[in-house]
């Protein structure tokens, strides 16, 4: 596993009425580490989005529904992830400074992916800078 990213498997709490997860909880954050916001962004089946990394933020992804595999590379190491995720592996991953991310969706299905981020985005200074993934999926 790439340094300092963390995957933490959820417990879904499931019955007749539908399913609820804890995305994420406070003791799971880094000392210093604050949430500033967080958005749910939507994916069509094939599309990828991300390719980027970030020097100061940390974000932690959690696919709420939908199948995808995220890529993540360690910029300073080469080290590659390939992590599924989705209703088949409900899981919220850590992704700290300098690992390039990337989330494609698999399934046939719109992809809905929960994004909780330490920093809020500042036009002025976004903190994302591209990355090219060699391969995805």
């Amino acid at each position: 596993m790439i340094d300092a990213v963390e995957i933490y498997p959820l417990d879904i709490k499931r019955d007749e009425r539908g399913w609820l997860a804890e995305i994420l909880r406070a003791e799971k954050r880094c000392p210093g580490e604050d949430y500033a916001h967080l958005y749910v962004t939507v994916a069509h089946p094939g599309k990828t989005k991300g390719r980027h990394y970030h020097q100061r933020k940390v974000e932690w992804f959690c696919v709420v529904s939908g199948e995808a595999t995220l890529s993540l590379r360690d910029t300073r190491t080469g080290k590659e992830e390939k992590i599924p995720m989705g209703e088949k592996n409900m899981i919220t991953v850590r992704i700290p400074p300098y690992v390039a991310h990337a989330i494609t969706n698999t399934g046939m299905t719109p992809l809905f992916l929960v994004v909780i981020v330490s920093e809020q985005f500042n036009p002025e200074d976004p903190d994302t800078l591209p990355f090219s993934f060699s391969s995805l999926m």
